[in-house]
């Protein structure tokens, strides 16, 4: 088969490279192999390549953290034989997805329905599942409440603005570029505020004189400090992220006067942590809501697997319009 591989982390479009030949990975007990079709480029990868993030690789190592393809192998287990043969949406894997094979634990993929186009199953669980996980499920979040967010001009961003709309909650929404702003009002923002207009607390308390208790972040640094300081008493905040490479930085009174929390989410250690029926649930609404194009993906460009060390340069881009898609294989 064909893979994607670095050998050392670095700028992500310098120390890729594509190696051929190379023998298929098998499946273990438990574990099924996917035949790939394609692969979304997610922040996420870009910083696993350049060694900020927080799994180390193994080199020779293949990016690429979630994905759709076809289960075409199992090494046994009853929920592997069940999958075989599907179309399915793949996360977690053991080897990394942009290759022309990929293998994961049986647990790790979901069929999908013909109705979801293979772009759209390919960013099923980074985004569409996070947005839902984090608001639905640990937030929380009520109808008519405030949700702030950091990063709101991105694709999870997005999703967030169009379940306000569906779930009855109101979305405060952080961008660095103005052109932005627009963009998401369209979408059905309640309010935008660009991040170079002044202090975020400052500009929040304009437009939630009541403070917020939910919010979001995936930058870290200067932003995701400012997002924590805009929460009233009793708020809290899931940190998703770390797009600035920076700490955050919180004033213990904040949090003794005011009771807020501050939490990290990572979708693969919460979901270890869930009933089977929790899951299902999850997944069965990601489903629902792509349908009706609440948890939907735009897409910048597609290209050929075998250009990734142009297609991360692509997706690192600032103001590209969606996701960058890696083509591997047909159906």
């Amino acid at each position: 088969m064909k893979r994607v591989v670095f050998d050392k982390v670095g700028p992500p479009q310098d120390v890729l490279r594509v190696e051929e030949d190379v023998p298929a990975p098998q499946p273990k007990w438990g574990e099924v192999m996917v035949r790939m079709l394609a692969s979304p480029i997610n922040p996420s990868d870009l910083m696993y390549i350049a060694g900020r993030y927080t799994l180390v690789p193994d080199f020779p190592a293949t990016p690429g953290f979630e994905g759709v393809g076809v289960v075409e192998a199992t090494g046994g287990g009853l929920l592997g034989w069940f999958r075989k043969g599907k179309r399915v949406a793949v996360i977690g894997s053991r080897t990394g997805t942009w290759a022309e094979y990929a293998v994961t634990s049986a647990k790790f993929v979901v069929p999908i329905p013909n109705d979801i186009t293979d772009e759209q199953a390919a960013c099923f669980f980074v985004n569409p599942a996070t947005a839902l996980a984090m608001v639905n499920h640990v937030l929380r979040v009520p109808r008519g409440g405030w949700l702030l967010q950091s990063a709101a001009g991105g694709e999870l961003g997005k999703m967030v603005v169009r379940m306000g709309k569906k779930f009855g909650f109101r979305t405060l929404n952080v961008v660095r570029r103005r052109e932005q702003v627009d963009q998401l009002k369209k979408l059905g923002a309640d309010a935008v505020i660009v991040e170079s207009d002044g202090p975020i607390p400052e500009q929040v308390k304009k437009l939630a004189p009541h403070g917020v208790r939910y919010a979001i972040d995936p930058v870290g640094g200067a932003t995701g400090s400012g997002v924590i300081a805009s929460l009233t008493d009793g708020g809290k905040c899931l940190l998703y992220g770390s797009l600035s490479d920076e700490p955050i930085s919180v004033h213990p009174r904040l949090c003794i006067g005011t009771a807020i929390s501050v939490e990290g989410f990572w979708l693969g250690h919460w979901a270890k942590k869930q009933r089977i029926v929790t899951m299902l649930r999850l997944f069965r609404q990601v489903k629902a809501l792509m349908r009706e194009g609440i948890l939907s993906t735009q897409f910048a460009a597609t290209y050929p697997f075998e250009d990734a060390a142009k297609a991360v340069a692509h997706a690192a881009a600032p103001g590209k319009g969606g996701k960058v898609l890696l083509k591997i294989g047909d159906r």
